[in-house]
């Protein structure tokens, strides 16, 4: 089942769960660092490229070995992830009763699931970590922490919190485990203990993963201003090819989403330079491209997303500018993938809720979209969750019940444009045309593109609230 099994016959290497995998997804709340490897294995990390072999081997009869346990998945290359599941498989089966071994085979499962937009490779990753607890039941922070993640990319975030803290019981100082912490609150909607998480993470593991956190708990909070300087800070200090590319993104997603667009696109110009496949470089270009008006290069650009990435974020994104381009049979035939994505994410242990919210409340079954917001209202409760509760609301027509949940997805002050242009239609249908001006007006000056169908039927609606 995509591990490594000992058979009677010989030690083979399941091929079930290698398969291609794409770059660091666009999330800026997920950064792993790097360890010393485990005993007896090199590991260089080399222009972003993973190099191993042992120490007394000549190049001739080296052969591939395994990245450390705690081996930075998310800020390398496709192809390098492939390279280092290859040499894991290599490694164990010549070592099957290495736990740390097992350990970084599961989190490399996790990174591939999620940059693959795969949800299958997910059970592979639980199996992988369950064998290395199995090998090493005490002290395995590795494990752990790979269980932290793999929670996470399934959407559960208590028991990611639950995991991560285990493992920082062991090793205090695992950033894996400290990134995956600070990621847990984050999703919980506990953002200043997740602030807090990201002073004690610096303390003990200072470097790019906690500046790129800081930098996103700040936006959270609405500092804009801070987050651009913590990530100006990270990216003087990225060296390897992965990190530029990763703090440059974020970056530039920060510009995108505050209208700044040249300035975007310089970031992610640099993160393509340092890494010309990396996916959320790409992605984001391309929403800069529909904001500035350049439709067909926005189109191109984001088909080649979804071509590697097809989540309901990218699907939906693309379903739009086809949408908005009059392509709507194309259109259409992407927000159908949407629910064939659930269904695989669903079997594969991901909730979905949230996803199928969003999706669902302005391209699909409104009904099923507002039970999903409900459900996950439940489950937490943050800036994200409001506003597709109140989105949700509002679509099926109950508005004034929304009016409670906008108050905390769009604030006073709130820099986010999707959530003031949803906190302002749910308002003008409330009845309460002046604040409905006031957010809508606000959302289109913090990003007057946020969105191809949206960015348009905002304009509209202002035009009709001040009577023009």
């Amino acid at each position: 089942m995509g591990e490594i099994e000992d058979t009677a016959e010989g030690r083979t290497a399941g091929t079930a769960a290698v398969g291609p995998a794409g770059d660091a997804a666009a999330s800026r709340s997920r950064f792993w660092g790097v360890l010393l490897p485990a005993a007896g294995l090199a590991v260089v990390l080399t222009a972003g490229a993973l190099v191993f072999g042992g120490p007394d081997e000549s190049p001739r009869t080296a052969r591939v070995a395994a990245p450390a346990a705690d081996a930075p998945f998310d800020r390398i290359g496709a192809g390098d992830l492939s390279r280092g599941v290859t040499g894991l498989q290599a490694h164990l089966r010549d070592r099957p009763k290495d736990a740390r071994g097992w350990a970084t085979l599961g989190a490399a499962y996790v990174e591939q699931a999620r940059t693959s937009g795969d949800p299958t490779r997910y059970p592979q990753a639980e199996q992988a970590l369950g064998r290395s607890l199995a090998l090493q039941p005490q002290g395995n922070d590795a494990a752990l922490a790979g269980r932290a993640a793999l929670a996470a990319a399934r959407h559960d975030f208590r028991g990611a919190l639950r995991e991560a803290e285990a493992a920082l019981k062991v090793n205090p100082f695992s950033e894996r485990a400290l990134a995956s912490r600070i990621d847990a609150l984050v999703e919980l909607g506990s953002y200043p203990k997740a602030l807090a998480a990201a002073e004690e993470a610096d303390r003990r593991r200072p470097g790019i993963p906690v500046f790129t956190r800081y930098a996103y708990v700040m936006e959270l909070r609405g500092d804009i201003t801070g987050a651009r300087r913590v990530l100006g800070q990270a990216l003087g200090s990225a060296s390897t090819p992965g990190d530029i590319a990763y703090v440059a993104g974020a970056l530039g997603q920060l510009e995108w989403s505050q209208g700044a667009y040249p300035a975007a696109l310089r970031h992610f110009g640099t993160a393509l330079t340092a890494d010309p496949a990396y996916l959320p470089a790409l992605e984001g270009r391309a929403r800069t491209q529909a904001a500035q008006g350049r439709t067909q290069a926005a189109i191109a650009g984001l088909e080649t997303v979804v071509a590697r990435l097809p989540l309901p974020g990218q699907l939906v994104a693309l379903g739009e500018l086809y949408e908005a381009a009059g392509r709507t049979a194309e259109a259409r035939a992407q927000y159908e993938l949407i629910g064939t994505w659930t269904e695989l994410a669903r079997a594969n242990g991901v909730d979905t809720d949230l996803d199928t919210a969003l999706a669902l409340a302005d391209h699909g079954d409104r009904a099923e979209a507002l039970r999903a917001a409900r459900a996950e209202w439940q489950r937490r409760r943050t800036v994200h969750t409001a506003d597709a509760l109140a989105w949700a609301l509002h679509v099926n027509g109950r508005s004034a019940e929304a009016l409670s949940y906008v108050k905390t997805s769009a604030p006073a002050g709130s820099h986010n444009a999707v959530f003031l242009y949803h906190r302002g239609v749910i308002e003008r249908a409330a009845g309460e045309p002046v604040a409905a001006r006031r957010s809508l007006a606000a959302a289109l000056k913090t990003n007057p593109g946020f969105s191809p169908t949206g960015s348009r039927a905002a304009r509209a609606a202002l035009k009709t609230l001040e009577g023009k």
